[in-house]
């Protein structure tokens, strides 16, 4: 019987992207022939870049409400890599995603959100800490800086519709994020809660769990 290493470099050529693929092939599935934007970082952060994440991706939908899902490409290995043929968790075991209903006075496609979870990676990369479902975490001020919003702080779950898939590298969850004001941070580290219960409570109006900078 071939090892997982072995069976890997019969099936991938050198320049292939195994983990893209997977991604890809999830993103299909959720959105048919739908062609997402796409946004490249131009110097590769281990050539000096100051962008930690290969790409940023971003698909419109009308699903429960009109909003666009955005999505990460780097926290996992994409590329052919044989070394990580055997591993379980495939780099930090999550791509980020953000479901955002624009405001009145949003580009057709907001840029922010794509700099907000650069800036999240930032942090990942540097700390080399994860994010799994139900931590949360302070934005330090409003989520899209400049604005009046109560929106301050998110919280993580895993995307109802993208789920948890398996890659030639390992597994995959997409984490995604929903921005929670600030007393409903205070809340959470007060313990009144949990981000669970937080989280369950939006849900039943908020199914898909969309951002709305709005929200009081």
């Amino acid at each position: 019987m071939l090892s997982k290493t072995d069976l890997y470099k019969k099936t991938y050529k050198e320049d292939d992207w195994p983990g893209l693929d997977a991604i890809n092939v999830k993103e299909k599935e959720v959105y048919g022939d739908l062609e997402p934007t796409h946004w490249a970082t131009v110097v590769p952060y281990e050539l000096g870049g100051e962008d930690p994440l290969w790409a940023i991706e971003c698909f419109k939908s009308d699903n429960q409400q009109k909003h666009i899902h955005y999505l990460t490409l780097g926290f996992t290995n994409l590329w052919y890599n044989e070394d990580f043929a055997e591993d379980d968790i495939n780099g930090f075991g999550f791509e980020l995603t953000f479901r955002y209903a624009p405001l009145k006075d949003d580009k057709e496609v907001p840029t922010w959100p794509a700099n907000f979870l650069q800036n999240i990676a930032k942090y990942v990369f540097k700390s080399q800490k994860g994010f799994d479902d139900f931590h949360y975490m302070s934005a330090n001020g409003p989520i899209r800086s400049g604005t009046d919003t109560q929106i301050t702080a998110f919280t993580f779950f895993t995307d109802t519709e993208m789920g948890v898939i398996d890659t030639p590298h390992g597994t995959v969850k997409f984490l995604q994020l929903f921005g929670i004001t600030s007393n409903e941070y205070i809340d959470l580290k007060e313990k009144k809660y949990t981000a669970g219960e937080l989280i369950g409570k939006h849900k039943l109006h908020n199914p898909l769990l969309i951002t709305d900078l709005s929200r009081k």
